[in-house]
């Protein structure tokens, strides 16, 4: 084809295109969102007739969901146009949750509540970075010296475990390949994921999430906002105390796995099969102040089951929705409780194989140590430890 030919193409599909009428602004079923969307037929009677579905509905109490609602209602508030009247700020959070604690597809989400699927995924994206950045501060400040004292009470009084800051761990989430990756968010596993690094306190609440990388837990914590405050000496951790009942001062630290490295403010166990009685004792009484890392992201995966598939969206987006869920979780976990059966089991979140050999320092050794010998102590033991090792 010639130019001129290209030209008067390109003129006859303009012509077809500009006389060609659109047959509705809004297809058929979104048209009845009004009258038979699940935001009319199911969310309000459950809220005006049923507490309890409620709860199990949007994972939270009434109380709870207006008072969020308040809190995000302004971000989220939009001007009606002369094309459309905008989506409430209610409807929208409503939208969000259900598709956080169903695990449902946005597609899902077009027909239930007669949206479309790219408004249904703006939608959620918009409400996740808004109860982010809104609650945030409230949800998951930043420890302070007295809330580090408040941590540590926490885990002597439930795990036995002194001088503890948090449970750190770090978790795979499940997402679909990203297009044009390559083996980028691919792990060791073979399927293709993102990094949640979290600290739990004994509380079941997180205490830091972030580093949503692919590199081990140990280079994810030693990368992250939180270990660099702890290097900077800006996280205003308590200084070293003696242990209860003891003359023998250690440092505040916090507690993980193997796949963590040691230092003056990380615990873990010691490593080896043939462990004398007293390291086998610390390696027991560390476990005990771990599971509540692990018991917090069992909660978390199973009130908000979204976790239980692979993410089907923008890695960035997925960022997004996870980052709001530990936001609600500590949201929901301080004003309506928990359900234990959901801290037996973690659904849909990975453990991760640390590959990397860090050699352990002398100076953080004799701190473990200090605690190793302090467990067997007359003021340190507890009576049913031998016989759980």
């Amino acid at each position: 084809m010639d130019a001129v030919q290209v030209f008067l193409f390109a003129a006859k599909g303009y012509l077809y295109l500009k006389k060609r009428k659109r047959r509705t602004w809004v297809h058929q079923i979104n048209a009845a969102r009004h009258t038979h969307g699940h935001f009319v037929t199911l969310y309000r009677p459950l809220r005006e007739r049923d507490p309890v579905k409620f709860f199990n509905y949007m994972r939270m109490s009434i109380p709870s969901f207006d008072e969020l609602l308040s809190r995000v209602r302004e971000p989220l508030t939009k001007r009606d146009t002369n094309m459309r009247a905008a989506i409430p700020p209610e409807e929208m959070l409503v939208i969000t949750l259900r598709y956080l604690a169903s695990g449902c597809s946005l597609k899902d989400l077009h027909y239930n509540f007669r949206i479309g699927r790219s408004t249904a995924g703006e939608i959620v994206r918009k409400v996740c970075q808004t109860i982010w950045h809104t609650m945030k501060d409230q949800c998951l400040p930043t420890p302070t010296h007295k809330a580090c004292v408040e941590i540590a009470a926490g885990f002597w009084e439930r795990a036995n475990f002194p001088n503890c800051l948090g449970a750190v761990d770090g978790k795979h989430v499940r997402i679909v390949k990203p297009q044009q990756s390559g083996s980028l968010h691919q792990n060791y596993k073979h399927f293709f994921s993102i990094r949640l690094l979290a600290v739990a306190d004994a509380n079941y609440s997180f205490v830091y999430v972030g580093s949503y990388g692919k590199d081990s837990d140990s280079t994810l914590f030693r990368n992250s906002t939180l270990w660099n405050e702890i290097e900077s000496g800006s996280l205003n951790i308590p200084r070293p105390a003696p242990l209860p009942g003891s003359d023998v001062a250690v440092p505040y630290a916090f507690v993980g796995d193997k796949a963590f490295g040691l230092s003056t403010h990380l615990l873990r166990p010691y490593s080896g099969t043939h462990l004398n009685v007293k390291k086998r004792v610390f390696n027991y009484r560390l476990s005990r102040a771990r599971r509540y890392v692990e018991c917090t992201f069992g909660i978390l995966s199973n009130k908000w089951r979204i976790f239980h598939r692979p993410f089907d969206v923008h890695v960035d987006f997925c960022v997004d929705m996870v980052k709001c869920c530990c936001i609600v979780h500590n949201y929901v976990r301080a004003r309506d409780g928990f359900n234990f059966d959901d801290t037996l089991i973690i659904m849909g979140l990975e453990d991760y194989a640390n590959d990397d050999i860090i050699a352990v320092n002398r100076h953080s050794n004799r701190f473990r140590d200090a605690l190793s010998n302090y467990f067997i102590s007359n003021a340190g033991q507890v009576p049913w430890q031998l016989g759980s090792i």
